[in-house]
């Protein structure tokens, strides 16, 4: 099969499309014929040298995908040969094969076709994971999104609106504000030009976010528990901001406020299982019915993976940009 590799870290040209060895599937796995990935910014830090794939995992970029099972390993039930799928990976998602546990697949929703369902195994984990397993974020409340225009930020946009709460959002452009409201967002703030910690007071009559969903990290951390409701719950899944902050206990103690910091690709995969199972039960219907849909901003063939990578870091993009095994 062929797989983009990374013989050096580097920019976008260090994705090298090349030949490499079949994958086989073990004790409780399935392989499956890829037809689409999705490119996410794990897979730029990986690219650059900064983030490594955890033990056990392919060492080829991509942390989810689409395609068809063609083999099912010992152990596994509930699968079989030739079934649609999409899947949440420690890598690997970036070649024409990958093996995949099995407690980390879905099936490909109805009314969604197979590549663009590639684009749907990370943000929809990443979203229910920390917006409502940890976050817990309740109809009537206010989830305020950084990157609202982003993979992520789409998707929370949706669940949030899904379950009867209040969005807001930060996004660099009115286009992609103006996406943002498309799929429902209440408050749209440009962080170019405005101060979210006022603007979000301001929309709430002084209240502030119960739940924030954070990509940003150490650069945000001492506004993002200014714009915390009391009670409110701080949800950093990136560190695009820096890594190292000072967090003010007593801000955070007066607003009886919680931070988590979470991340998806190495938990074990018992955990990975139990989110998965957790959005096929509470995500997978919305999509089914329409009510959620994945929000793709382009399709690129995976040997072309360097100028999907480009895009990516130009911060260009709306949605999910994938890459397909054809073309």
């Amino acid at each position: 099969m062929h797989a983009i590799t990374i013989p050096e870290p580097g920019g976008p040209e260090a994705l090298v499309w090349a030949e490499v060895p079949d994958p086989e599937p073990g004790e409780g796995e399935v392989l499956v014929d890829v037809a689409a990935s999705a490119v996410n910014r794990a897979d730029v830090l990986q690219r650059q040298g900064f983030y490594d794939p955890p033990p056990g995992a392919s060492p080829y970029p991509g942390l989810e995908c689409a395609g068809r099972i063609s083999a099912v390993g010992p152990g596994v039930s509930g699968w079989s040969v030739g079934d649609a799928v999409c899947a949440l990976l420690g890598g690997g998602g970036y070649a024409e094969k990958v093996v995949v546990p099995s407690g980390q697949l879905l099936p490909v929703p109805e009314g969604v076709d197979v590549t663009q369902a590639a684009g749907l195994p990370e943000v929809t984990c990443t979203v229910w994971s920390n917006v409502f397993m940890v976050a817990h974020l309740r109809p009537g409340e206010t989830l305020l999104v950084h990157g609202g225009s982003s993979g992520i930020g789409t998707m929370a946009i949706q669940l949030a609106k899904s379950v009867g709460a209040r969005v807001a959002v930060t996004a660099g452009t009115p286009q992609k504000l103006q996406r943002c409201a498309e799929l429902g967002a209440d408050v749209l703030i440009n962080y170019r030009e405005q101060d979210f910690v006022e603007e979000l007071r301001a929309a709430t009559d002084g209240a502030g976010a119960d739940v924030i969903l954070d990509n940003m990290g150490a650069k945000y951390l001492e506004r993002n528990i200014k714009a915390l409701a009391v009670n409110g719950r701080l949800a950093v899944i990136g560190m695009q901001g820096g890594a190292k902050g000072e967090l003010n206990l007593g801000a955070l103690l007066a607003k009886r406020g919680a931070v988590t910091a979470t991340s998806l690709r190495a938990r074990p995969p018992a955990e990975k299982a139990a989110i998965v199972a957790a959005v096929r039960e509470h995500v997978w219907p919305l999509l089914s019915d329409g009510r959620v849909r994945p929000v793709i901003d382009s399709t690129v063939p995976m040997r072309e993976a360097a100028r999907a990578h480009r895009t990516l870091d130009e911060s260009t993009h709306i949605g999910k940009i994938l890459l397909t095994t054809e073309g």
